[in-house]
């Protein structure tokens, strides 16, 4: 058999196996992980909202009212994100994904 015969074998035989699966399809593990995606989502908006709230107050843009109003729905949603990330049985470092060459996302 021929070196070329061998690679055109090997490709065929590469093509005729099934993928290999990636997914886990165990239940309890795909909620923690729908959960973990979310809650890294919810947490990475959450920080954008507070440096953006932090900008505007160090630009005199808000009222004191606005201050204090945007200051407890903050804490408040710090604390429902704290809660569910308990509940979901995450850790701080489960919400902080690693993007690989980009590092870790917060």
């Amino acid at each position: 058999m021929s070196g070329e015969t061998r690679e055109l074998e090997a490709a065929l035989r590469k093509q005729l196996t099934p993928p290999a699966r990636r997914l886990s399809l165990d239940e309890g593990t795909l909620k923690n992980g729908l959960g973990q995606l979310v809650l890294t989502l919810v947490r990475l908006l959450h920080e954008l909202l507070e440096k953006q709230a932090i900008r505007r107050m160090e630009g005199n843009t808000l009222s004191d009212e606005e201050i204090e109003r945007l200051g407890t729905a903050l804490m408040r949603q710090a604390e429902e994100i704290e809660r569910l990330r308990v509940e979901f049985g995450l850790t701080e470092e489960d919400l902080n994904l690693d993007l690989g060459p980009l590092g870790k996302l917060l």
